[in-house]
């Protein structure tokens, strides 16, 4: 009898050099098969907190994409964050995204994107950063070639044979078994380059993640248009998926998508653009 693959955990990650500086983000996506989905990506200028949460919202999309209703675990080894969406958030918002203090609470953009996204579906889990975790190691390793500038080579959804079922605990840690291939070997293996056969044919649950961050990428596009915004090369390059040098060295007038983007102006160290619908 074939049995539906489900998601089993979630694991996030987050790393940033300079702090503010470069920055990437990682999930590892462990599926009731064995079967594993990475995920990552990066902001040319950012903090630890940011991609933290970015991390965390990435997983959170992929899951609603899923159509999954069973409950899952999403461990992090951000307290902030875990703190932050299972205890901080209510009294953020009853204060109008004030601390306790008065002040304005950072990040609020992605914390009411992450609140959106949570339900009681997830069970936020703390696990503590480089305890030798193999789905947090990970993470982290993938947060931080992304931060490094580097494009990591990403597991997508490959079985893990090494790891029987058993050696999942219910604290979503997996340890090797004597019988299994050593830990170092596993992590080789999950740098694994994805088959031509995955990369022309994804689960549908990331083809539909896929299409729905694309989705919401162009609404954000749209209303930047439409609104006259003008935003920086760092804040276009995320918005476009791209490094900044991607952005700065197209040009002062190009065509992305359906908008033209052109070159405004410079404020300090910054170069301002801005896009306009094609008709």
């Amino acid at each position: 009898m074939l049995v539906e693959r489900k998601i089993a955990s979630l694991y996030t990650d987050g790393a940033c050099s300079g702090n503010p500086g470069p920055g990437g983000w990682g999930v590892v996506v462990n599926f009731n098969d064995g079967s594993v989905y990475e995920m990552g990506g990066s902001a040319a200028q950012t903090t630890n907190n940011r991609m933290e949460l970015q991390a965390a919202i990435a997983a959170l999309k992929l899951l609603a994409a899923s159509g999954q209703s069973e409950a899952v675990s999403l461990y992090t080894d951000s307290e902030y964050v875990k703190k932050g969406i299972t205890q901080w958030i209510s009294s953020w918002k009853t204060k109008g995204w004030k601390t306790s203090q008065g002040k304005p609470v950072q990040n609020q953009d992605l914390w009411e994107t992450l609140d959106r996204l949570n339900s009681q579906q997830v069970q936020w889990c703390y696990v503590q950063g480089h305890s030798n975790d193999v789905c947090n190691d990970r993470c982290d390793a993938i947060a931080r070639a992304f931060a490094g500038g580097q494009t990591p080579s990403l597991r997508q959804a490959a079985s893990v044979d090494s790891v029987s079922s058993n050696s999942i605990h219910p604290t979503g840690n997996k340890t090797i078994q004597s019988s299994s291939v050593p830990l170092d070997a596993v992590m080789t293996d999950s740098l694994a380059t994805p088959t031509a056969e995955f990369l022309d044919n994804p689960p549908r649950e990331v083809r539909v993640a896929q299409l729905r961050n694309l989705m919401e990428t162009l609404q954000m596009a749209e209303e930047v248009a439409s609104k006259g915004y003008l935003i920086t090369s760092s804040e276009l390059a995320d918005l476009m998926d791209v490094n900044a040098s991607a952005v700065t060295s197209r040009g002062d007038n190009w065509v992305w998508r359906n908008w033209v983007v052109s070159r405004v102006r410079r404020e300090g160290n910054q170069i301002l653009w801005q896009l306009e619908r094609v008709d």
